[in-house]
């Protein structure tokens, strides 16, 4: 071929492609117009426990998300939703390569979900680092760069905190203190000791400090019951979730300490666990941000949508997932009036979005941890017709200022 010859065809090939990429740009901008902007995509990933000692809470954040997007034709914001779900397991060695995956190789916008401290402290530096915003409802423990995580949950010392006054109100003498040794254990429980001390309660416990339990492993909790009924406790206050709230607490009703009242976090009768506890978790106090027989209009909407689709009542894990989409929702359809929608204007649109109105009552943001400002309720196992429900019982404070 001549020289000639070359450039003819080198002018060729640059006009087809510049023809080409006309008519590639023409179709796109017809299909980000203002009636096609419903038809962009945005990519969440979900990160939750679908497997070990968390399997059930994992899978009430999932389908708290799940039940958001149903309702509201799999969109967002407008936008139409492509999400990836992966598995978190029982923390960090699993959840950090899971959400490795969602932002280099599935290139979503956003995460959420998300069910251990451990696991959201692993994957801060890599969220921070892609600038990608985590949109989490469950564990939040105290972290350092905030800047792009969010909880629609709660810091993880704030149960605790929140029913402190109530038990050294009620309990006449000291109270011992037990829970999970990892990460989350460690902050739920540090609320609580932190907080009960402060207002003169005594803790029962020989040492003056929290007794850990092995995590996940220790599913056999009579040795310590029976160090707890030799140290005049009066009371006990713990923090289990998950399987390992079934173990304890029908262990605890069998023990010789199943007399003393006992108070935890709100997770160890919630969800599915509490059918599998039976009668052995009747009279059992808990802390929570939720309750499913709350009298409000978003959440009778959100119990109706829930209980078509499950056999059981929602939980705080779904609920506080649906609020996470609820989140979203709003966030992205702020970004999208103001030009275009991506990791960085949806971190900054959720910034801005002032109070909520969710199942769990209106609650808004709190500029200094991106958690909500929110009611805590003191809850009781009662019988609730034919089966046992956390009922509840009184309002307690309101954290998260």
């Amino acid at each position: 071929m001549t020289k000639d010859a070359r450039s003819v065809r080198g002018k060729r090939i640059r006009t087809a492609c510049a023809v080409a990429l006309t008519l590639a740009v023409t179709a796109t901008a017809g299909c980000t117009g203002e009636s096609g902007a419903d038809d962009e995509t945005v990519t969440i990933g979900l990160i939750s426990s679908l497997s070990g000692v968390y399997k059930p809470v994992g899978t009430e954040t999932r389908d708290g998300f799940k039940l958001y997007l149903d309702t509201h034709d799999g969109k967002l914001g407008g936008r139409k939703i492509d999400l990836k779900i992966a598995d978190e397991g029982d923390g960090p060695p699993t959840a950090l390569p899971a959400a490795k995956k969602l932002i280099k190789k599935d290139r979503v916008d956003v995460l959420t979900g998300v069910t251990g401290g451990g696991s959201v402290k692993a994957m801060l530096p890599l969220v921070t680092r892609n600038k990608i915003p985590l949109v989490g409802s469950n564990a939040r423990p105290p972290v350092k760069d905030g800047e792009y995580v969010w909880h629609t949950s709660f810091m993880s010392d704030e149960p605790g905190a929140a029913i402190a006054q109530h038990v050294k109100d009620e309990v006449d003498g000291p109270v011992y203190a037990i829970g999970p040794d990892y990460q989350g254990g460690h902050d739920e429980m540090r609320g609580f000791t932190t907080a009960f001390e402060k207002v003169g309660g005594e803790l029962a416990n020989p040492d003056g400090k929290t007794t850990w339990t092995p995590f996940p492993k220790t599913t056999n909790f009579a040795p310590y019951f029976a160090k707890i009924a030799r140290t005049g406790a009066k009371a006990v206050y713990c923090f289990y979730a998950g399987k390992a709230a079934i173990d304890f607490v029908k262990q605890y009703a069998e023990s010789d300490i199943a007399d003393l009242p006992l108070y935890s976090a709100g997770f160890i009768t919630e969800g599915s666990v509490l059918p599998a506890q039976g009668k052995t978790a009747k009279g059992i106090y808990s802390v929570l941000n939720y309750s499913a027989d709350l009298d409000n209009e978003a959440n009778r909407k959100f119990v109706s949508d829930w209980t078509a689709k499950h056999d059981a009542p929602p939980t705080s894990y779904a609920e506080a997932s649906y609020d996470a989409a609820a989140t979203l929702d709003k966030a992205i359809g702020e970004a999208a009036k103001k030009g275009e929608v991506n990791s960085e204007t949806i971190n900054k649109a959720i910034a801005g979005l002032g109070k909520i109105d969710s199942p769990r009552g209106t609650w808004e943001y709190s500029e200094k941890t991106h958690t909500p400002v929110q009611q805590w309720y003191l809850r009781q196992v009662r019988p609730d017709g034919k089966q046992l429900a956390n009922v509840v019982v009184k309002d307690l404070s309101t954290l998260g200022s």
